[in-house]
């Protein structure tokens, strides 16, 4: 089987590679250049953003499966049909969790209840496009270059799945973890916990939220597995790992792996120091199920949790990011914040 993989040089695209390469299939990459593509893979350089202006090259290598690993709109994904349609077989793009309406409960784009959890393939999608400000995309950016301004994952489903000549897959991606993370996911605790901080805040109700997560190695496994089973054809899986944990077990299996013998202090969000505070109603949790994709295809994670947050860990302790895309650091109003809760106690 031969796979191209569109933006495969990436974070999760190069454990992708390394996947596919162990069960031998022929791949290629398609990217601007910008990093080096590992040994034994073909190369075909070119722009996501003017994927038509390659068309010769990418049918030239004349793929069974094309992954679409940074796909950002409708548009694109129109773009991205109408290429390989009589070229390939299958299509197969990766989404987001953002797609659901709980995602636009959660940032105050959605009006209404709260959705029902854990998330389904068929829960119901945002009704609201485009799920983030353009602020926020701007600084989504800075971290995702192949982010654009009409960023959105539901049109770019719709595009891909409703093709009546080329099948497509689409998957659900979590929250993604793990070594080369450019959001640092585990960098708030990673760093305060190397600071010798002894009290670590979360808000109250950021502590008891419930996200999907997944490692990279784990995830770059399932798109593998649907990228080369033909029962994958038409379908679309949520992947993410299960058990789904709160932000607060989240910290403490990442201070438990650094050993930490310090306290989390969950206070009210207003005796919380503002920087920590993130907005959002969080009483919309993301909880979301991944029983399709294990239960069709027999998905399982190759990597188990304790080992992926210890390679994690690692990975942070050795590469600080430049740029700090989450919680900022106020060790002085952090230190005021636990003095005052101390007197309470």
């Amino acid at each position: 089987m031969r796979i191209l993989l569109i933006g495969g040089n990436g974070f999760i695209g190069r454990f992708v590679v390394a996947a596919l390469k162990r069960e031998e299939y022929v791949v290629a990459v398609f990217h601007r250049g910008t990093a080096p593509t590992p040994d034994g893979v073909e190369e075909i350089l070119g722009d996501r953003n003017q994927l038509s202006a390659s068309t010769e090259e990418l049918r030239r290598f004349a793929p069974d499966v094309v992954i679409d690993l940074v796909v950002s709109s409708g548009l694109q994904a129109e773009e991205l049909m109408n290429t390989f349609r009589g070229a390939t077989q299958r299509v197969v793009m990766l989404s987001s969790i953002d797609v659901y309406r709980a995602a636009g409960v959660l940032h105050g784009t959605e009006s209404g209840p709260l959705q029902e959890v854990p998330l389904t393939e068929e829960s119901e999608l945002r009704r609201n496009l485009h799920p983030y400000p353009p602020a926020g995309v701007e600084r989504l950016r800075k971290i995702f270059s192949w982010v654009t301004d009409d960023y959105d994952k539901i049109p770019a489903e719709r595009a891909v799945m409703n093709d009546r000549e080329l099948p497509g897959t689409v998957l659900r991606l979590p929250m993604v973890y793990g070594p080369g993370d450019p959001l640092h996911r585990f960098h708030p605790i990673v760093k305060r916990v190397d600071d010798g901080r002894r009290h670590i805040i979360l808000p109250e109700t950021l502590a008891a939220w419930c996200s999907p997560r997944g490692y990279v190695e784990n995830a770059a496994a399932a798109i593998a597995l649907a990228a080369t089973d033909e029962r994958a054809a038409r379908r679309i899986y949520n992947v993410c790992e299960k058990p789904a944990f709160s932000e607060l077990e989240w910290a403490r299996k990442i201070a438990t792996g650094m050993l930490w013998d310090g306290e989390f202090v969950v206070l009210p969000v207003e005796r919380t120091p503002r920087h920590l505070v993130t907005p959002g109603n969080a009483a919309q949790h993301w909880t979301a199920s991944s029983a399709r994709i294990r239960q069709e295809l027999g998905y399982q994670e190759p990597v188990a949790i304790e080992e992926a947050i210890r390679r994690t860990i690692g990975w942070e302790r050795a590469n600080p990011p430049t740029i700090v895309f989450q919680t900022p650091f106020d060790y002085a109003a952090e230190d005021a914040a636990v003095a005052i809760y101390n007197q309470g106690t």
